[in-house]
């Protein structure tokens, strides 16, 4: 392990954080995030749900969806189940979901037993064979969990065997010139370099996460690679949804949310 301490900023909103470079190791990876979601990854990340794509990005407002009635709809990184229950409501037909943290998927389980639907919940890494049916959905969907995958590549490969043909692809995370940058002394100053994709972990209210902040390119060469044709890219942020304080001032000068839309070919 390279213990040379370097400076990013955090996968959620703007706060410079210490992070310690890793080599990845990948069931390393997946026990330590598995750990981090089962214990307390809501109290430190929270929790980013549909009609939410992330910070100041709506579903409301883009209408990547669409009518999602009687249709088949798999979420990556379920977490809590808010975002399941939003098109669960809509009446989609099939609810599934898969998270790496059995306790989120207890949560799932029964936030949505709440609201009187129910879900296909599988928990497993989104990179392996966990027993998805191929061909099946027509939409795939995650918000803020696909940059936790070890093997960006070999993610897509397995939601395009979910996907029918046709199917669509969406998903978020935090966008990686946001997490480039840090607001300091009403200036925002580039604390860490755009193409390091590198590993890191780091500990937050004594919890520790690993993560790598990948460049947008490689999540579109990625998809292309897997057969998607990518129909939208947001990055701008809905002036709507965006409050006073220093966050909504840097969502101002720079995206901190991106969202893809893409179909199988």
């Amino acid at each position: 392990m390279n213990k040379n301490i370097v400076h990013r900023t955090n996968m959620i909103g703007g706060g410079e954080v210490d992070a310690v470079s890793v080599n990845m190791d990948k069931s390393i990876v997946h026990k330590t995030n598995g750990l981090f979601w089962d214990t307390k990854g809501n109290d430190v990340l929270g929790a980013t749900a549909l009609p939410l794509y992330g910070a100041f990005v709506s579903e409301e407002k883009c209408q990547l969806f669409g009518d999602v009635s009687g249709k088949r709809v798999l979420e990556i990184g379920c977490g809590s189940g808010q975002s399941l229950k939003y098109l669960g409501e809509r009446k989609a037909s099939e609810l599934w979901g898969l998270d790496i943290s059995e306790n989120q998927i207890e949560k799932t389980k029964q936030h949505l037993s709440d609201y009187g639907l129910s879900a296909k919940l599988i928990c497993s890494p989104m990179e392996e064979e966990c027993g998805i049916p191929e061909e099946y959905f027509d939409f795939v969907y995650s918000i803020y969990a696909i940059g936790w995958t070890t093997d960006l590549e070999g993610t897509f490969r397995r939601i395009a065997s979910y996907l029918r043909k046709d199917g669509v692809f969406i998903f978020s995370w935090s966008h990686p010139i946001h997490k480039c940058v840090a607001a300091e002394n009403n200036m925002l100053v580039f604390k860490k370099c755009y193409h390091d994709e590198s590993w890191y972990s780091v500990s937050l209210d004594g919890s520790t996460l690993t993560l790598s902040d990948r460049k947008l390119s490689t999540y579109v060469n990625a998809l292309a690679k897997a057969g998607f044709v990518i129909e939208e890219l947001i990055e701008q942020s809905d002036e709507e949804l965006m409050n006073s304080g220093d966050f909504s001032k840097k969502a101002k000068m720079l995206p901190v949310t991106f969202v893809i839309k893409a179909r199988k070919r």
